[in-house]
């Protein structure tokens, strides 16, 4: 074995489909150079999504609020984006078969979705945000897919994406020590005052990774892919941070990741023909959470009262509702198409989102609501292909699931807690966000898991005709 990459798999419950090492081969597994250099792009496009732009911690300006605006950046930050996506293309067309075999069977609906961010500069309030967002959504899907492409093998999504994220956790917490002038939020108001925010943007931005190592953590040790001990130290610092944070809404989504992994990995025999109905059971719940907190059905808030117990949070969700309602209004008056995609927090005077200081006295920069803020951008048209991106990636969960049921289960559990997490923070396609990488590499990398255990299937299939077929009668 070299770099850590299986010659071959075996009818393990950990290793599933009986995978010959030429299906591995062509699956993507190359020379150490192309097996790191994916890994390189993927790690410097998540350290330009986390760290404040120019490294900039002081909380004077700042505060916490939320990544710099699509219209600020600097030449180095431009080229960092133009060598992502030139290393990005360049990986996706020295490995066209597979890039081809990965676009056919990829989740059609955030292509769709990014067609008509595209589309949107035609009506958008701020065509050149609009343009730029599209151009960075591009390069983060390009990454995405390169990084499935080369070097690929089965467990090398959540190898990384473990690794990644346990080196930020514990880059924060010495960050915290050395420097927690800047690594701790200085607000006095009971959210954030300290707060950690670590290396990154601020809270909301560390609780959705740390929640996200919890969930990678949690599923090494199920899965017996890392030692017990590791795993378990793992998966205590995670929780760890991820209480630092103070990030309800993180926590309240990792409070219902757990039970929903260990459920999906750890079945009775005869509940596993069930889970398809397990699985929209859990979504039938988060639909009506989601219902409950955007108080769309009279009298639904009731339903929040044992979450806000949990939480200590009220039932404002720290005041968002406010955020909301002036969302809801600004959507009502372009309920079908929007406003053009990102153009809506555009901080200038002639923004429309200037009205959250009129009536909040400060800018948030952002709805708190994925939901909310992806239809203020791209309308109900927009939501609807959220909506069938979430069931095209179940379905393909649920398929790979019959082959291997510890990777569609990790696969399967990062989609509801981030669907759960967004009710309150806004992720979903949105380019200026960690989640929105994390999710888009989990969806190619799912991709990428299914194709792969497909041949498999196929690869033994056929072997057992041919050895049917050579038997003696």
């Amino acid at each position: 074995m070299r770099h850590g990459r299986p010659k071959s798999y075996s009818p393990h419950p950990h290793n599933p489909g009986g995978l010959t090492a030429r299906v591995t081969a062509r699956a993507g597994a190359t020379s150490s150079t192309g097996y790191v250099f994916p890994v390189i792009l993927l790690t410097v496009q998540a350290l330009i999504l986390i760290v404040p732009s120019g490294l900039n911690y002081d909380q004077t300006t700042v505060a916490g609020a939320g990544p710099a605006m699509p219209t600020e950046g600097n030449a180095v930050t431009e080229l960092i984006w133009i060598s992502l996506l030139i290393g990005g293309i360049y990986l996706l067309f020295r490995n066209r078969s597979r890039t081809l075999a990965l676009l056919k069977h990829f989740n059609p609906f955030i292509i769709a979705f990014l067609g008509l961010a595209a589309l949107s500069v035609l009506w958008s309030i701020a065509p050149g945000v609009t343009i730029r967002r599209v151009y960075r959504f591009v390069t983060v899907l390009v990454v995405c897919m390169a990084f499935t492409v080369q070097g690929w093998h089965r467990r090398r999504y959540q190898n990384v994406a473990r690794t990644l994220l346990t080196i930020i956790l514990i880059a924060s917490i010495i960050f915290v020590l050395v420097a927690p002038q800047y690594a701790v939020q200085a607000q006095l108001v009971s959210e954030l005052k300290g707060a950690w925010r670590g290396i990154t943007e601020g809270k909301n931005n560390l609780g959705p990774l740390a929640s996200d190592a919890v969930i990678l953590w949690l599923h090494a040790w199920l899965s017996k892919e890392a030692k017990p001990a590791t795993a378990a130290s793992g998966l205590l610092m995670s929780l760890f941070v991820l209480v630092k944070t103070r990030s309800d809404d993180s926590i309240l989504a990792t409070a219902f990741g757990i039970p929903f992994m260990l459920l999906l990995l750890r079945p009775a025999g005869t509940l596993r023909r069930y889970m398809p109905y397990i699985v929209g059971l859990f979504a039938a719940a988060i639909a009506l959470y989601a219902l409950a907190v955007l108080n769309l059905i009279p009298g639904s808030v009731t339903l929040l009262t044992p979450i806000s117990l949990l939480t200590g949070k009220s039932l404002t969700f720290s005041n968002r509702t406010v955020i909301w309602a002036v969302l809801e209004a600004h959507i009502r008056l372009h309920p079908l198409l929007g406003t053009g995609y990102g153009a809506y927090w555009n901080d200038t005077a002639d923004s429309p989102s200037q009205a959250m200081i009129r009536y909040l006295y400060f800018y948030p920069t952002e709805g708190h609501n994925g939901y909310l803020d992806l239809i203020n951008d791209t309308g109900y048209v927009g939501f609807c292909l959220l909506i069938a991106y979430f069931i095209s990636y179940c379905r393909q969960s649920l398929s790979l699931f019959r082959q291997d049921r510890y990777q569609a289960g990790l696969y399967l559990t990062l989609i509801f807690t981030a669907f759960l997490s967004d009710l309150s923070e806004s992720h979903w396609f949105n380019v200026l966000q960690i989640g929105f990488l994390l999710m888009t590499l989990a969806t190619a990398a799912l991709t990428t898991s299914y194709l792969q255990a497909r041949a498999g299937s196929t690869s033994a299939l056929r072997l057992k005709r041919t050895r049917m077929a050579g038997s003696p009668r």
